[in-house]
């Protein structure tokens, strides 16, 4: 049996993996344990009552958390012409086309958000298998294939973030940095919480969110009471 650190006896000391907690229990207690020394990030995980097998339950949509996401977010444009400085101007740290695209194609991944114009798409598709498994391929559902490249970069920069059900039924996001203020994450949860309750497919039936869970990078999962948050 592998031997407690000293900072996993002081968890075990503050937080219960068993016990049920509400949003603002959970986020006090994820504040108080020992943590390392990096900004962690404070996760939300879901375990869903959709079957991601079937294509008229895929659970994804986007949204903006109030508070931002405390990450610095690298946005790379594919684009051409005049709408490369509306890109620009709005902060991507990268704008081009071909010469993006064979990069991307060489191995080079040092971004984070993929936005791109309609008239791109045709060469863009080229990505898909490199884009893809990263979730990293730009799609109108998501606002990141669109003509309005200053808009979409700016919610990009400003904290909007994809969701999506994986193949295990579970939807995990990044929601702060533990160095948020308590309220700040708070606000980011209920947030995330709404949306996935609004991309319910229709198709589904009975509890949709079976169990939620929040954490840090590097410190334990505690379970939301999903009474008080309203789940369904």
């Amino acid at each position: 049996m592998a031997k407690l650190t000293k900072r996993l006896k002081e968890i075990q000391k503050i937080a219960n993996a068993e016990k049920i907690y509400s949003v603002q229990e959970a986020v006090t207690l994820l504040k108080k344990v020992p943590h390392v020394k990096f900004n962690e990030t404070v996760e939300i995980s879901f375990n869903l009552g959709a079957d991601p097998k079937q294509s008229d339950q895929m659970v994804r949509g986007t949204l903006m958390l109030p508070n931002g996401t405390g990450k610095k977010v690298k946005v790379l444009v594919l684009c051409k012409g005049e709408a490369a400085n509306q890109a620009k101007v709005a902060g991507a740290e990268y704008v081009g086309g071909d010469d993006l695209i064979a990069k991307i194609s060489s191995g080079w991944m040092d971004f984070d958000v993929v936005i791109s114009s309609p008239d791109m798409m045709r060469d863009v598709g080229k990505l898909g298998k490199v884009l893809g498994p990263r979730g990293l391929m730009p799609n109108p559902k998501t606002g990141t294939v669109t003509n309005d490249l200053g808009r979409a970069v700016t919610e990009a920069k400003a904290g909007k973030i994809e969701f999506k059900l994986d193949k295990q039924g579970n939807i995990n996001i990044g929601v702060g940095k533990i160095s948020f203020e308590e309220k700040a994450i708070c606000e980011n949860i209920d947030t995330v919480v709404n949306a996935i309750n609004k991309a319910r497919p229709q198709t589904t039936k009975g509890r949709f969110i079976k169990n939620i869970a929040i954490s840090t990078t590097m410190g334990p999962g505690l379970k939301l009471d999903l009474a008080k948050l309203g789940t369904t």
